[in-house]
Formats: structure tokens, sequence, C-alpha cells
């Protein structure tokens, strides 16, 4: 069974940075792609950002375009989002998941299996 892991969220101002970390360990891990999505209090998981695992096909959601970057080694089973220019509309928990499957894209939440435990980023205004 594989385990994802997030670490990196914290408490930082507007404009301010993060560097978001998910390792995976169990099994043999083989994703087709992985991504991060996120849930404000009172509000319904989105998606953030997806990578697949072979290619260098990226998918981002319009609120964080040019701001945030997905980016992942193979090596060590991670996958990193970096935040820029952080918002407060950027608070959430941040969670990392894997999916097995192939398909066009990789925005829904449906189209993961795995997925982490979450880490807290708050971004003050």
């Amino acid at each position: 069974q594989v385990q994802l892991v997030e670490s990196g969220g914290g408490l930082v101002q507007a404009g301010g940075s993060l560097r978001l970390s998910c390792v995976a360990s169990g099994r043999t891990f083989s994703p087709t792609a992985m991504a991060w999505f996120r849930q404000a209090p009172g509000k319904e998981r989105e998606f953030v950002a997806a990578i697949t695992w072979r290619g260098s096909a990226t998918y981002y959601a319009d609120s964080v375009k040019g701001r945030l970057t997905i980016s992942r080694d193979n090596a060590k089973n991670t996958v990193h989002l970096q935040m820029n220019g952080l918002k407060p509309e950027d608070t959430g928990v941040y969670y990392c998941a894997a999916c097995y499957e192939y398909y066009l894209d990789y925005v829904s939440a449906r189209k993961y299996r795995d997925w982490g435990q979450g880490t807290q980023v708050t971004v003050s205004s």
C-alpha cells in the first residue's frame, strides 16, 4: 500500500513563498500522475496543480497560474509545489494525490486513488 506524506506547510504573509513536498512510500510506486488539491474552511476540495509522472505535462488551476509551480523527482518518489506570491485566498489544507490510470487530463479528484493527510497553509493579509 502506498503512503503519501506532505510537508512544508506553515504560516506566511501575503506575497511570501512556501515549498510543499510530498513523498510516496510503500510498494512499488508507479503513478501516471501526481497532483495537489486544497480545501479551505467551509469549501469543497479543489484542484491546484498536476504533473504526469513520465512525461512533462503539467496542469494548473487558473487561480494559481504564474504563481505556483509543480515539479517531481521520480528517483525520490517526490512531488513539490513551489508557491510564490501567496494570497490569503490560498489558505487551506493542501493534499497530494496519486493517479494510476491514463486520462486526457488530471484535474478531477475522482481520478486519484491515494491521498496524503494534508499540510496546512495559512496566508495572512
